[in-house]
Order: C-alpha cells, then structure tokens, then sequence
C-alpha cells in the first residue's frame, strides 16, 4: 500500500509525520512511501533526502491525498483535509476526539477509518506506539529551556571570585512523562527541584532523579491518585484546598513553576492562582505545558508570553514539541512506523484493521462507517497500582534522643552477651587445650576481633581505597604465620597456612583494586 505525508497546515506547526529513516523501514514493511513537497523542510528534512531514501514526492497536497492510500500526519486534519478522504483509505493523526466530535463525526461518513495517535493505549506493549509520551517528554526538556532563557540567572549554584551564586530553586507540578523530563533536565542543570503530585506512588520516581518529593498533610493524598491509563484522577475539593494551600507557602520561595497537570478530555485544572503569582519574587518564571487546555496557572494566556506587574514571566507556548521540530519528527514517525508495524504483520504490504487486538481497536474512533470511539478498556491494564509508601514521620529531638539511647542499649546488651559467651569458650577450651596452643589462640582472638571492629566501622564508600592500605595489614598477618609454621603443634600449622592463603588472596586483589583505580585518573 502507498503510505504518504501531506505538509502540515497548521499555522506554526514545523513538525512532520514521516521522516528518510522512517520511510526506509516502512518499506521492509512492503509498503511505497510518498511525501508532499517541502513537508520536511521546516524540520531539516529536504525532498532530496526523501528521494535518496526511495520516496516519491508529489507536488500538491490533492495529489497526495487522491495517490496515498494511508495518510499520515501529526495534526487533527482540517475541514478541507476531511473533503478529501474516501472510503477505504486509513488516516493516522493526533485527532483529540473526546473534544471533536463533530469532525470525528463527519470522519466517519467518508467511510474512512482513522486512528488517532492519542488515543493509543498505554500498555506495555503499545509503548513504542506512544506519541503522547514522545511528544510530553520534548515538552518537558523544552519547558526548563524555555524558563532558562528567561530567567536571569545560572541555574547551578557557583562559587566565584566575584562572590556567591545561589543555585535557582524549580517547582514542578505533575510527574508525568512532561514533568519528569522536566525534573530530569532541571536536576541535570543543577538546579533545586521540588515536585509534587497527587498520585504518592510517584514520589519514588521523582527521589530517584534527584527532586525533592513535596508531601501534603492530608490524608487523600496517601489514597491511590492515579486514573485509568496512569493519568491522575480529579481531586476532592478539600484535597485541592490542602494543595492551593502549599502552593501558596512555596511560591516566595521557588524562582521557577513548570505546570504540566492534564484530565484527559477535561480543562487544566488551574493550580496556581493570581495570589500566587503575586507572592513570587520578580524575575521568577512560570512556564505553564498545560495552555493549550486552559492552563494550570489563572493568568496564562495560551501561545503569549506575558510579564505580570510584579515582574513574572508566564510562558503560555502551545508548541513546544514543534520548537525543537527536527527531534520531536524523529520520534512521531517512529511511532507512526511502530503502528504500521502492528497494521502490517505480514510485512507483506496489506494492512490488517484487526479490531480485536488492544492497541489497533483503542486507537481507533471510525472504522467502517462507524464512530469507534470510545474505545473498550483493554484487558490489560495500563500501570499496575503500587502501594503508595506511608511518609516518614518526623522525629522531634525528644524522640530521637530516646530512639538513640534504646539503640545504644540494645547494642550494649549484644556486646556483652558475645563476651560472656565467649569467654565460656575460652574457659571451656583453656581446660582442655595444651598452655603453649591457648597463647597462639588468644592471639588468634584478639586480632579477629580488633580486624573486625575496625573494618566493620568504615564507610562502605572507603572500602575500595582501604584495599592498598590493608596490605600492610595482611603483610603483618603472613609474617605471624610464617613464624608460627615452625610451630611443632599440627592445629596451629594448619591455621597458619590458612592465614598466609587468605592474607595472600587480599594482598594480590589489593593492587589489582588499586591500579584499575589508578588506570581510571590517567589520560587516555
């Protein structure tokens, strides 16, 4: 089947839905791939590169739409697009069909089936077909670009001759696949990143990269948070009091907010008010990813970039994907190219509208005639639910101090249980054992005991550069041996040629530790 790629008409919009590397593994599937001139060229993708990969280029989008059999593109396709689809032909786009229902409506009578790339399924085995994901996780990069590039200071704390920098401190609200890329990017600039969001099980994810999770007091946000499909469900109203309340306490503090929160089908819930903005310190900035559904702060005018009164910079970019146009085609047609994948398992260049496999039927909304959408859940659930962890309560000094001294107690208790036993032993075994062994074996003792105590309390982050230090150790252990040897007592032969075996061992894995650490500091 011919598979093509008309440019896209949205004002602004510099992405596109097939890339030269894409089409070259469209056509292993057994399909002719065709493109409209200059398609690629806002995203650095020239028709030569497309010819060079074996693709055909048309010049008008009619001819495009009347050769291709399946169409691919990124945006929701426009009334005149819809003209120009008919019966049997497969379009795969960004469609949004909880929100356009009349287009998906008027899709439909042409016969024509459409998969809507946002509305593949997020199970594991739909990953790779996620353009949702890919898209959010640009967004998310660019969102902390964005902010540096209007913020007026470094982002990592320095210490120069000039004096002290302080580092910048970033809030992110959600952590989703936007907001981690956000934390990511931010941790990775050195910035001090706080984040939060109303599904706790994340808080793990968030520590991992280096952020701070921001707990609430409330007992709401201990409950499971996360909807179908691993999107966060709406907050009760006094759940969302306790997080204004927050909020409020953190904007004089942080210098800048990335607000990413998004309901599938729903307006942004807006999390950060006009009273917030106002608390924070002039030069701060909120860079808000949910302005295309309304926007997460009240004062976000969607596509602008505003300066409040106070000095606030709110970017309220819809686009950001398309800022960075080059990467975001790369990973859009990827999953373009995943999904044909799934139509084509033959590879023999039929697609196959199976509408009893997961991922086809869910991102499917018209198909024979008919509006498909909404889909069934699919019998496989997108996020298994964890447990969410208790957070740990804090100890006041009181309690610390109690907490310490029981420990040091029970410590205590364990030490003289293992002497007094001990010393039962060494009682036990003097009454048996010849004078001349017992000196040997209390010798024996105490260099256990002092080896273990002064190893056992070293940071384990020393344990490798102790190795070139504890070869003296073991050197001293082989010379005791070595004079024990001689010893007429079979035992303590026996124990000496164990002593120089292991002490050996330490000493040959000492310098090999040793110089691969030293081999890692010399230039190559």
């Amino acid at each position: 089947m011919k598979i093509g790629t008309p440019k896209e008409i949205f004002d602004g919009e510099n992405r596109v839905a097939m890339t030269p590397d894409s089409a070259l593994a469209l056509q292993k599937l057994g399909h002719d791939c065709v493109i409209e001139s200059g398609a690629g060229e806002k995203a650095g993708f020239m028709d030569a590169a497309y010819e060079q990969a074996g693709v055909k280029v048309v010049k008008t989008a009619a001819e495009l739409w009347k050769e291709a059999e399946v169409v691919a593109k990124v945006r929701p396709p426009s009334e005149e697009e819809l003209g120009q689809l008919h019966a049997g032909q497969t379009l795969i786009s960004f469609f949004y069909p909880g929100s356009n229902e009349e287009l998906m409506k008027k899709a439909a009578d042409t016969g024509a089936s459409v998969i809507a790339m946002d509305m593949v399924p997020r199970i594991s085995r739909a990953q790779k077909m996620d353009a949702l994901s890919s898209m959010a996780n640009i967004a998310g990069y660019r969102a902390v670009i964005e902010a540096g590039n209007n913020f007026g200071r470094f982002f990592t704390g320095q210490v120069t001759a000039a004096g002290k920098v302080p580092p910048a401190k970033v809030l992110v609200v959600g952590a989703g696949v936007a907001g981690l890329a956000a934390i990511g990017t931010s941790t990775s600039l050195g910035a001090i990143t706080l984040a939060f969001d109303v599904r706790p099980e994340v808080a793990e994810q968030i520590e991992s990269m280096g952020a701070e999770f921001v707990y609430l007091d409330f007992e709401e946000a201990q409950q499971d948070g996360a909807a179908t499909g691993g999107y966060a469900a709406p907050s009760s109203p006094e759940f969302r009091e306790a997080q204004l309340k927050k909020f409020r306490e953190l904007a004089p503090e942080v210098d800048i907010v990335i607000t990413t929160a998004l309901i599938p089908n729903r307006p942004a819930p807006v999390l950060w008010t006009k009273d917030m903005v106002e608390l924070m310190k002039p030069g701060s900035v909120i860079v808000d990813l949910a302005a295309e559904r309304g926007g997460n702060c009240e004062l976000t005018q969607p596509d602008e970039k505003i300066v409040t009164d106070n000095g606030v910079t709110i970017v309220g970019y819809t686009d950001f994907p398309s800022r960075m146009a080059t990467q975001s085609s790369t990973l859009y047609a990827t999953n373009i190219r995943h999904m044909m994948t799934d139509l084509t398992p033959e590879k023999d260049g039929v697609v196959n509208h199976n509408m009893e496999d997961d991922v086809i039927r869910g991102a499917t909304i018209t198909h024979a005639k008919e509006v498909t959408f909404p889909p069934p859940p699919p019998k496989v659930q997108a996020i298994a639910a964890q447990k969410p962890k208790d957070k740990p309560k804090e100890l006041t000094p009181e309690e610390k101090k109690a907490q310490e001294a029981a420990a040091f107690k029970a410590q205590t208790k364990s030490q003289v249980t293992l002497l007094a036993v001990g010393t039962v032993l060494m009682l036990l075994l003097g009454a048996v054992a010849p004078a001349s062994f017992m000196a040997h074996f209390i010798v024996f003792a105490l260099a256990c005991f002092v080896g273990f105590q002064v190893i056992w309390n070293v940071s384990h982050a020393l344990h490798t550069p102790l190795m070139a230090v504890t070869n003296a150790i073991s050197g001293i252990i082989i010379l005791g041996a070595l004079l024990q040897i001689g010893s007429g007592n079979w035992l303590v032969v026996v124990l000496s040629l164990i002593a120089v075996l292991i002490a050996s061992i330490n000493i040959v894995g000492g310098f090999l530790v040793t110089r691969r650490m030293l081999a890692m500091f010399q230039k190559s």
